[in-house]
């Protein structure tokens, strides 16, 4: 499953994910990832959670994205959910179309039982159709 929190940049986007991720942890019974464009939030998260800061890896397009989270997901068997900061920024895609990303996501999530809850910096009504029924949370 993926989930979309969407909203303009500054409107409580990485609150809401911090408390999903924070609270999702307690019933967990596998592992639980944050992704970030930083370590910033790493004092605010579980320590169960496991931060991945992806600036410190050289991803530079939605392709090395993809491969990125499918590396994380074959290493660990366990991942129950992903949670996913700034989206946009973290898949390189800024300023362009997010439902191919998103499909592929959906994708990987029925495959490997991995949900997915994306931090995505737009309102909900720019959102592509085909991900429309995917947010969660509009701010």
């Amino acid at each position: 499953m993926v989930q979309i929190i969407a909203g303009r940049k500054g409107k409580g986007k990485t609150k809401h994910l911090l408390d999903m991720a924070n609270n999702g942890i307690k019933a967990a019974t596998g592992s639980i990832v944050y992704l970030d464009k930083s370590s910033k939030h790493m004092y605010e998260l579980n320590n169960r959670i496991r931060l991945i800061n992806v600036n410190e890896y050289p991803i530079n397009c939605s392709h090395g994205f993809i491969g990125f989270i499918s590396g994380i997901i074959s290493q660990d068997h366990d991942i129950e959910t992903m949670f996913l900061d700034s989206f946009l920024k973290l898949a390189c895609l800024e300023g362009e179309d997010i439902s191919d990303v998103v499909e592929t996501l959906k994708k990987l999530s029925e495959k490997y039982s991995v949900n997915f809850v994306l931090s995505v910096s737009m309102d909900a009504v720019d959102i592509p159709k085909s991900a429309q029924e995917d947010v969660v949370i509009s701010l």
